[in-house]
């Protein structure tokens, strides 16, 4: 009998390694660039340091990626996307049965080019540029210790400071609430606490008019399971002169935060939400929550649902994340009506399946929205007294109330990369707009006869680069297939997102000559051919235009310290 035990103990404990040996483990993570934001359709390979044969996935649209199915053993992680340089995480071990988070940052080489070292000898230079590019391409240059842990060039890592200054001319095309027609925006990022984030930017404005400005501070740390939970202060003025001292501006404040968390592996719930508080003929309040739930049904398929309550800024997705940040176009939207202030009020509800075949990426959604008080944009000369208008002096726009507006919609988004260095991406959204019978109407008949009518919207995206010049540009045009005065699926934050028309930006490094750190001359067309115009006759008998965007032309220099 004791002889059978001790064979029975002697199988279990043989087993037991033999089983826990045999589960496989899993490596995932989040690929972002230098600014924090998620890269779509990046390549992350997977490779053994003992099979030379390793695994190829692809990041979704909030920049997540899973490899399962993997042995216990040493692993390099590599991932790379058009634009970037790749980013190598080398020796990651993996336990049997365990998940590893492996985060990887891309960055450009104008990023990993702000935090050279001091000048040293030529050669010295060329050997440490070559083995940084190497070996960790996601930092910046900088040396690993023994540990894993970075030093860089005798600095301790807390005290990271990054700055950029942009000088800006050209008007917006927003409507009320721009920065003025030249402005000198800033930007600086300090890492603190190893992780952590602190934030000051701005946007001053001035030349014709009073000064505009907005102030935003934040704070943001990112933590082990990729998620970066960010809280900031924000602070606007926008100015309207020619109207009674204490109402010849806007002033708001605003304080918001935004958190993600990580549920089984497989399912993400974003959330975040911004209080809002406005000084204009009265004080308004308003409260702005906002939250997403990202299903991963497997590595190429993702199922998302997205809820906000107001317009997304969405100038990080379409490309223009080094362009000078447009802070007030996530600023409060309000029109006027019979002299009494309107907060434009919004509900969006998106249900999106998002699949990826090779280095192509296809979305489908299905939307619905209800939005009060709708700020739309007119272009023309007009004055505050009559209580209808908003007028934005800068840009010779302004804003009036459109009234309500409640549609469902459906959207198809198709991407491909079609070279390293070229992007193209489709867009096709149906749904409703607002919108006028046709032209000539008397600004007396725009409220009575102003209607929800459904309308197809086709968009076509090229982003890409120059690698010799190292220039970035991104061209888009987005058709309606009538006259609107809102866009179709107007809460679009996918990778389709279009301004309407033909837009084009464009970003080309100079030569620093003899300013540190680096220069870059930008170039930013909205609505280059004017169109969408629709004219109709003023209160004052003056032609006025009612567009869904209008042109604007905005260039500047931007440096980096």
């Amino acid at each position: 009998m004791a002889r059978r035990v001790g064979c029975l103990l002697t199988l279990v404990l043989v087993a037991v390694p033999l089983c826990t040996a045999a589960a496989p483990g899993s490596i995932s993570g989040y690929v972002k660039n230098s600014s924090g934001i998620p890269q779509m359709g990046a390549v992350v390979e997977i490779v053994s340091l003992q099979v030379p044969v390793g695994t190829t996935v692809f990041t979704d649209a909030r920049g997540y990626y899973k490899a399962s199915g993997l042995s216990a053993g040493a692993y390099q992680v590599k991932a790379t996307a058009a634009s970037y340089l790749p980013s190598l995480r080398e020796n990651v071990a993996l336990r049997a049965g365990a998940n590893r988070v492996v985060n990887l940052t891309l960055t450009t080489l104008l990023d990993a080019a702000q935090w050279l070292p001091p000048p040293r000898t030529s050669s010295q230079q060329d050997d440490d540029w070559k083995w940084a590019l190497r070996t960790v391409t996601s930092r910046p240059i900088l040396r690993l210790l023994d540990d894993d842990a970075p030093a860089k060039s005798g600095q301790d890592k807390d005290r990271t400071l990054k700055a950029r200054v942009w000088l800006v001319a050209g008007s917006e095309n927003e409507g009320f609430g721009g920065v003025g027609d030249m402005a000198t925006q800033f930007r600086i990022d300090q890492s603190i606490f190893s992780s952590g984030t602190l934030t000051l930017g701005g946007n001053v404005g001035y030349g014709s008019g009073d000064p505009a400005a907005v102030v935003r501070a934040a704070y943001s740390q990112e933590m082990a399971d990729g998620s970066r939970p960010e809280m900031a202060l924000t602070a606007r003025r926008f100015a309207m002169p020619g109207v009674v001292q204490h109402d010849g501006a806007l002033e708001a404040g605003a304080f918001s935060v935004a958190d993600g968390i990580t549920l089984a592996d497989f399912i993400d719930l974003n959330f975040g939400g911004e209080v809002q508080a406005i000084d204009f003929r009265g004080s308004v309040t308003a409260f702005r929550p906002s939250g997403a739930a990202v299903v991963h049904v497997s590595d190429t398929t993702v199922v998302q649902y997205r809820y906000a309550t107001s317009e997304p800024n969405t100038r990080m997705a379409k490309g223009f994340d080094s362009a000078p940040a447009d802070l007030s176009e996530s600023g409060p939207r309000i029109s006027s009506q019979g002299g009494h202030v309107r907060l434009e009020h919004a509900q969006h509800h998106e249900l999106s399946l998002s699949h990826r075949v090779g280095a192509n990426n296809v979305q489908v959604a299905a939307y619905s929205d209800q939005v009060r008080n709708a700020a739309l944009v007119g272009v023309g000369t007009v004055t505050a007294d009559s209580g209808e208008f908003l007028p934005d002096v800068y840009s010779g726009t302004f804003t009036y109330n459109g009234g309500n507006l409640s549609t469902q919609g459906l959207r198809v988004v198709a991407q491909r990369q079609v070279r390293p260095d070229l992007t193209l991406t489709f867009d096709y959204g149906y749904g409703g707009v607002l919108a006028l019978p046709g032209p000539g109407l008397s600004w007396q008949e725009v409220g009575a006869l102003l209607q929800v009518q459904r309308r197809h919207a086709v968009a076509l995206k090229l982003a890409g680069g120059v690698p010799h010049c190292k220039t970035h540009w991104i061209a888009s045009y987005k058709w309606t297939s009538g006259p609107a005065l809102t866009p179709v699926d107007m809460f679009n934050a996918s990778p389709g997102e279009a301004d309407p028309y033909l837009n084009i930006f464009i970003r080309q490094p100079l030569p620093a000559l003899f300013l540190p750190g680096h220069m870059e001359a930008l170039l930013d067309l909205r609505n280059l051919l004017a169109q969408g115009y629709l004219p109709v006759l003023g209160q004052e008998g003056q032609k006025l235009d009612l567009v869904q965007s209008s042109r604007s032309v905005r260039g500047g220099l931007a440096f980096s310290f």
